[in-house]
């Protein structure tokens, strides 16, 4: 790899650093997927090739288990597949997500050794597995998998040792990577890329890293692209400088970060942001306006807790209504108490801005989403995908609510972003590119008469069936590694 190397970073082990200057948007190395497989929730929903989610998709006629989008992405998927398909009729079941992922794993070394690229900068033996610092629990879930994998595992094949198996298992669990369905927006299934194994945390990181499903929707499967993960620059970075990403989303609490951190990964977090508690005192602070006393901001603090886990609880069985009286009565307590950077309130604001949008009411939707943005804008990085994935949802939002001038100027800066982030050719970055041409198109009408804008706007809503938005999902992936 011409733009990065291996070297000892102090106090952390392995990372990777840069061999030459990167600006902002640079793919500092691009890696195909080792092996992956789709969660055991989603088996049934989502492409096993490319993680396209699809309504209808075509079981593999031997083992029952595989589901495709057709026979393309069938053969695609056929040399990865085949070994598995075959250990899945034999045991009668589909194991578990990390059993699959681990015999996926074991069979293509297994097939091509440890090293199967030119540009694989380290093999999985040398991959650290943390095993001897998993808490108990934990190491009964290892033993559970270790036990069901040998289970599993074909007497055909090559038969491997109990420490080999659990040093796979381990790093899966360090270093499984979540990835996304076709359009980037939901976690679908989980993969391991060695080389970025070696790219170490920090919560104020230089780089960022996107996947990239490739193209499958060539007939012929000689023209399908990879899988593959791209880690790009978010800034300047010098010639020397150690590339890092981060690990968990920065809008936790420098303890909470550190907190899974080490649980996760098993490292403390030394970082500038995390050692002087930078940005906490936004992130739990009161309204500035009123000057609220600390014991009405620390009570408000608690009761919006509560609030959160009730909201929770009524979005996960899809009780919408109920989602956005909770959230509005608590954003009514929370009003001129807490900040507007409070992450308790950023979290009701975003999620009664979405869930407000797919009940079609497009104006109140779109006053909390631009509060929301306000708020991301003054914690994240200029150049972090959340805050380009929330300023596009909010760009749309207004949009919706006919606020073309507000809308517009939104998209583009979520385009800004999002160009740094995931780049020209992704999915979602083509998708605002086209939100952002319609929008300025419509913003040239607004100008010239805002009138006839509105007439021509109003007849071509009313010619359209209402339909109902897409239905709210979790927010955005915010870990990049799946968490236990």
């Amino acid at each position: 790899m011409e733009n990065v190397e291996v070297f000892d970073s102090p106090g952390k082990g392995r990372g990777l650093r840069a061999t030459k200057e990167a600006w902002a948007g640079d793919v500092l190395f691009a890696e195909p997927c080792f092996a992956s497989v789709v969660f055991d929730s989603l088996a049934a929903n989502v492409c096993h090739c490319c993680f396209r989610r699809q309504p209808k998709l075509q079981r593999c006629g031997q083992c029952r288990f595989a589901q495709y989008c057709d026979r393309t992405c069938q053969r695609a998927a056929w040399e990865e597949h085949k070994q598995e398909c075959a250990a899945i009729k034999s045991y009668g079941k589909a194991p578990n997500e990390n059993i699959r992922l681990a015999a996926r794993i074991l069979w293509r070394l297994d097939k091509e050794g440890g090293v199967v690229s030119d540009m694989q900068l380290t093999t999985l033996d040398d991959l650290e597995d943390h095993i001897s610092e998993m808490p108990e629990d934990d190491l009964k879930d290892l033993k559970v998998d270790i036990h069901n994998f040998l289970d599993f595992w074909p007497r055909t094949s090559k038969q491997h040792t109990v420490e080999r198996i659990s040093h796979i298992f381990g790093v899966i669990n360090c270093n499984g990577f979540m990835v996304s369905d076709q359009k980037g927006l939901q976690a679908v299934g989980v993969g391991l890329f060695p080389n970025l194994c070696l790219v170490n945390h920090d919560c104020w990181p230089n780089c960022t890293v996107i996947l990239n499903n490739g193209n499958h929707s060539a007939v012929n499967t000689l023209y399908h692209t990879e899988k593959r993960i791209e880690l790009r620059a978010l800034g300047k970075i010098n010639e020397g400088e150690e590339l890092m990403v981060a690990y968990v989303d920065f809008l936790n609490l420098s303890e909470d970060r550190k907190r899974m951190l080490k649980q996760q990964y098993f490292f403390d977090c030394t970082c500038e942001h995390c050692t002087n508690k930078i940005k906490d005192d936004l992130k739990l602070g009161g309204a500035e306006v009123e000057g609220a006393p600390e014991e009405k901001v620390k009570e408000v603090t608690e009761y919006s807790k509560e609030m959160l886990q009730k909201m929770e609880k009524a979005r996960l069985d899809g009780n919408y209504n109920e989602v956005v009286k909770i959230c509005r009565e608590c954003v009514e307590k929370q009003k001129d108490v807490l900040a507007d950077t409070h992450i308790y309130q950023l979290k009701m604001w975003s999620t009664l801005s979405e869930v407000l949008s797919y009940l079609q009411f497009f104006e109140e939707a779109a006053e909390y989403a631009r509060k929301m943005v306000d708020g991301y804008m003054k914690l994240y990085h200029p150049n972090n995908a959340q805050l380009g994935m929330a300023t596009m949802r909010a760009g749309v939002t207004h949009w919706q609510a006919g606020h073309i001038e507000v809308g517009h100027g939104m998209i583009c800066k979520a385009y800004a972003i999002l160009l740094v982030t995931h780049g020209p050719t992704h999915p979602i970055t083509k998708d605002l590119e086209a939100m952002r041409m319609q929008t300025e198109m419509e913003l040239r009408m607004f100008k010239q008469n805002e009138y006839v804008y509105h007439s021509m706007r109003e007849a071509a809503l009313n010619n359209q069936p209402m339909k109902m938005m897409a239905e709210p999902m979790e927010e955005g992936i915010k870990s990049l590694f799946r968490k236990k």
